[in-house]
């Protein structure tokens, strides 16, 4: 297991369902601090990687719900091990667009698989590594899905019914709660806002966090 606030660098990940704009939100805070000059990573899930981005086309695919979920523990254990474990361990921000919150808002409260079990494959994929700060973006799964409509690149998650979204938005709710390390924006906000917000709850965590420099 490894003491992520003993780490030099800091960890963020941005959650939230389809079309809530976490993706937007990190792009934009990314480049908010690479002018304030910090070094910052900004990275995806599934992909960042030459193995995530093969997984990522995989997941087109109509995959039973475990092997969708090892399809992502395969970019997952990728991505931690060659570019977040390594850029944070030189110092470096890390944003991320998702990571294990998603597996158990989708794979977890979406598709029914147990959590216990998901928490289980996630450690040892990432070896324990969790983000500092998780920054849930909020929406409705119906006002959500109509920002996407009509999107081709989705994978099969972002293409399921709503019931299956609200399921997710629950989920998400569930793993908010009492969480200190979560934060939630109002994804249904103009972005500018929301990634004015972001901004500021990332600059917030560098000097709340501990961290060694």
């Amino acid at each position: 297991m490894w003491d992520t606030q003993a780490m030099p660098g800091l960890f963020v990940a941005f959650e939230g369902g389809e079309g809530s704009g976490k993706s937007t939100a990190a792009q934009a805070v990314a480049e908010k601090l690479r002018g304030d000059g910090h070094e910052v990573v900004l990275c995806r899930e599934p992909g960042g990687t030459e193995a995530g981005e093969e997984v990522r086309r995989l997941l087109h695919l109509d995959l039973t719900p475990r092997a969708e979920l090892f399809a992502f523990m395969v970019a997952r254990a990728e991505i931690v091990e060659r570019v977040i474990r390594p850029a944070i361990l030189r110092g470096a921000l890390v944003l991320c667009d998702r990571f294990e919150a998603s597996t158990f808002a989708y794979q977890g409260y979406g598709r029914g698989l147990p959590l216990d079990g998901l928490r289980m494959v996630n450690g040892f994929a990432t070896a324990g590594l969790s983000p500092d700060l998780t920054i849930w973006l909020k929406i409705d799964p119906d006002v959500g899905l109509a920002r996407k409509l009509g999107e081709t690149e989705a994978i099969r998650t972002g293409l399921e019914a709503l019931d299956f979204h609200r399921r997710v938005y629950d989920g998400y709710g569930a793993l908010a709660h009492g969480n200190k390390t979560w934060k939630s924006l109002d994804g249904s906000e103009p972005a500018e806002d929301v990634a004015r917000a972001a901004y500021s709850l990332v600059n917030d965590a560098l000097y709340r966090i501990p961290r060694r420099v």
